[in-house]
């Protein structure tokens, strides 16, 4: 019965999306915030996100050579041990050091590599281990998961960094001990890992011996139709969301004087975190259910209005800030981020494109270095740009961008494009 438990991916595969979401929350959006609070500009802070993805950007080109790699359940379990180590040693950096933020840039940095190497493993091993059938039926499993992980882990890490700022009167101490107990936490996933996972029944590179696994992306893009027509209205459609990926969260931190909204770590927590984090959920599912239902090309223009629709959001919350209302806060986000959620689904267009019908079981190994590296130059630039011209001018910089995204997408005839076998 316990063999059997152990095996069963109803099971397993919850546990390694845990051990997936915990650590990148600490990289993905964590990360901006200590380094705001260590002295970092928003120029910086801007830059050192933006590096930071690079790691899960790069991972897809390493694909081809990770999955000949033998042993994959001891190499998910090494790496989650060096995950630990890592966390525990930016803690004893944040509680014993005089911190400097491009050491604490360094230090996240490698925790950003071993994070793409864990969630790089972890989907060979999902593959591996799954037939292509019953990864379509374990797909919803995995993906609620995931969401449910997300929605635990953004927000509560930013609460509880606040409340331990307020009980130890030091923001230093207090991301030290919050590292010091997410490494705690990720302790008992590496455990419980090492004991639900098992070998595969095959050499992993045998497991994966199929034609739709024998791609590399460069060569797809490469042989694409229309290629940089595409890309360049990907860029222009992804670009009023890669604006405020970041400076979102610069906005709710800065003070009232500066144009900000003055929040604190348990406001951002709450509002970007959880109520931002669970309405992304509901907009990405609701978002794949409709194009399940009706087909991608007729939700297609519904999904590309809605993403470029956010940045007039945060436009109104700009020009008419109302700081102390916690409530309108989050209401707010969750409308942007339930946009934000809804409108990533117009992406699925784009990749399909180009990963083509025979590589849709792999579709993430093209999604995430496409979509990632059109969206990071922005993301990186978006703190300089801020700086220059304040959060007002700002974001209706970026509400301004949307309807140039919209008429390159009608004038391009991109639909066209992406749906010609439907035609």
């Amino acid at each position: 019965m316990v063999k059997a438990k152990q095996h069963n991916p109803w099971f397993w595969i919850p546990c390694l999306c845990a051990a997936e979401e915990i650590p990148s929350a600490v990289v993905i959006y964590v990360a901006l915030l200590m380094f705001l609070q260590f002295g970092a500009s928003e120029t910086m802070a801007a830059v050192y996100g933006g590096l930071l993805f690079l790691p899960f950007l790069l991972k897809s080109f390493l694909y081809l050579g990770a999955r000949k790699a033998a042993h994959i359940k001891w190499r998910i379990c090494a790496v989650e041990l060096l995950v630990f180590f890592s966390l525990m040693w930016t803690a004893i950096y944040l509680s014993d050091s005089v911190v400097e933020e491009w050491v604490l840039f360094l230090h996240l940095f490698a925790l950003s590599l071993l994070c793409s190497w864990h969630e790089l493993y972890s989907r060979l091993y999902y593959h591996s281990m799954l037939q292509p059938r019953e990864q379509h039926i374990f797909r919803s499993t995995k993906m609620a998961a995931s969401l449910v992980a997300l929605m635990l882990t953004y927000g509560l890490l930013i609460i509880v960094a606040g409340f331990f700022e307020v009980f130890f009167r030091s923001y230093q101490k207090a991301w030290a001990m919050e590292s010091s107990l997410v490494a705690g936490v990720f302790l008992l996933f590496c455990v419980l890992n090492a004991v639900v996972l098992h070998a595969p029944h095959h050499p992993l590179k045998l497991a994966l011996h199929h034609p739709q696994y024998d791609y590399h992306i460069f060569d797809r893009i490469r042989k694409t139709p229309n290629i940089m027509r595409v890309l360049v209205i990907l860029f222009l459609l992804l670009l009023p969301q890669s604006l405020l990926f970041q400076v979102r969260v610069f906005f709710l931190m800065a003070p009232v004087e500066q144009g900000g909204l003055g929040c604190s770590l348990q406001d951002v927590g709450f509002a970007q975190g959880t109520v931002g984090v669970l309405a992304f959920s509901v907009g990405l599912i609701v978002g794949r259910y409709l194009t399940l239902v009706h087909g991608r090309r007729r939700l297609f223009w519904p999904t590309s209005f809605a993403l470029t629709l956010s940045p007039f959001l945060y436009m109104l919350m700009a020009l008419y800030p109302q700081p102390d209302n916690l409530f309108l806060i989050c209401c707010m986000a969750f409308l942007a981020q339930l946009l934000f959620g809804f409108g990533l689904n117009a992406c699925g267009a784009f990749i399909a494109h180009v990963s083509g019908e025979r590589y849709a079981s792999i579709v993430n190994y093209i999604y995430v270095p496409m979509v990632a590296a059109l969206m990071l130059p922005p993301m990186m630039l978006s703190g300089c740009i801020v700086t220059e011209l304040g959060y007002s001018d700002y974001f209706t910089l970026s509400a301004l961008l949307a309807p140039l995204a919209l008429t390159a997408l009608a004038v391009g005839r991109v639909k066209d494009i992406l749906f010609a076998k439907e035609l």
